[in-house]
């Protein structure tokens, strides 16, 4: 491909691959059933699975880690820090300095691990009238050496906060931007965590949805030094790049100083972009730590014996909120934030 932005094409797996800063992608699209009083499952729909570890779908859901809620009961991180953007459905947060939140479709929750926190994200059921359909991003963006023992911090990005760029092209067709991370036609996403590599603008990271109306045509702007791009086509069924077709299901390795003009097919199409200055450190992951050395890596497990990075203050392992509560976060200060 002379002259093409295009790097490479690939198939998407469950686990989205992606290049430093970050480290995965994962996309979950469930049509879970009605809910029961306990904001989860009735035994009918559990039987069969492999409770614990349900990663396989089935009658079009799964259940992940959850044993009756759905999600990922308390567990350790320490390193990175998670970016977590919910379209449909609900997740309810709670860690071990104290913060809880539940969050919906279309916002964003940020959570900087650093040296060490346990959370649960549970996807509770609030729907007992009628299905429960899920769908939601996670992204595992590291961090620098620097920056790997961090204070842990948690942040909300609310959906009324995440700014959506709307660009007309020339036949009048749309494609809708949201800027969850970065800078696009001079617009600024709100602040990242402190301690991130996203929090210095020279290191260019960017994390955009993209909606794009059947027939409609956009262009990613190029950027001024060489950075990681990548664009996750999860939905829809082809866009053209470069006179390049390109099936829907797919991962596109793009080289960030070209522009790349993106003309979809006929139907809508729904994209993920993620893009960074890489760091430029050797990664270390055992599990859900990510550091810079084996030695790192076991001083990580010798100090979560000891310490369980906080301890887990919660009364349920797959903590859950009332039905009734709507979106809001607490935070490890005891402040509280209510949508």
């Amino acid at each position: 491909m002379n002259n093409s932005s295009i790097l490479r094409v690939e198939a998407l797996g469950f686990q989205w691959k992606a290049q430093d800063p970050f480290l995965f992608c994962t996309y979950h699209k469930d049509d879970y059933p009605k809910g029961n009083e306990n904001l989860g499952l009735d035994a009918e729909y559990l039987t069969g699975r492999n409770i614990g570890q349900d990663f396989i779908s089935k009658n079009g859901f799964r259940m992940y880690h959850g044993s009756m809620v759905p999600g990922f009961p308390y567990h350790p991180h320490r390193g990175f820090e998670t970016i977590t953007i919910s379209v449909k459905g609900a997740v309810d947060h709670s860690d071990s300095y104290g913060g809880a939140g539940r969050f919906k479709g279309g916002d964003v929750q940020w959570l900087t691990a650093g040296k060490g926190i346990q959370h649960s994200e549970m996807f509770p059921l609030l729907n007992s009238d009628k299905d429960n359909p899920f769908e939601l991003f996670q992204i595992w963006l590291n961090l620098p050496s620097k920056s790997k023992f961090a204070e842990p911090h948690y942040k909300m990005i609310w959906k009324e906060n995440v700014p959506v760029v709307k660009v007309k092209d020339s036949n009048g067709k749309v494609t809708e931007v949201s800027i969850i991370v970065g800078t696009l036609n001079e617009i600024n996403a709100p602040e990242p965590a402190p301690d991130s590599w996203a929090a210095d603008p020279q290191n260019e990271v960017a994390v955009y949805t993209i909606k794009m109306e059947a027939g409609s045509t956009w262009t990613i702007p190029n950027t001024a030094e060489l950075v990681n791009r990548n664009l996750y086509f999860y939905k829809g069924k082809t866009i053209s790049i470069d006179q390049q077709t390109v099936k829907d299901q797919s991962l596109i390795t793009l080289n960030s100083k070209e522009e790349t003009t993106i003309v979809n097919g006929s139907e809508e199409a729904f994209l993920l972009l993620l893009q960074g200055k890489p760091i430029e450190e050797k990664v270390v992951q055992y599990g859900p730590f990510v550091m810079n050395t084996e030695q790192e890596i076991r001083d990580t497990i010798s100090d979560y014996q000891k310490t369980q990075f906080g301890g887990w203050p919660w009364p349920m392992k797959e903590q859950v909120w009332d039905k009734a509560k709507g979106r809001f976060a607490i935070f490890a200060d005891g402040t509280e934030e209510e949508k």
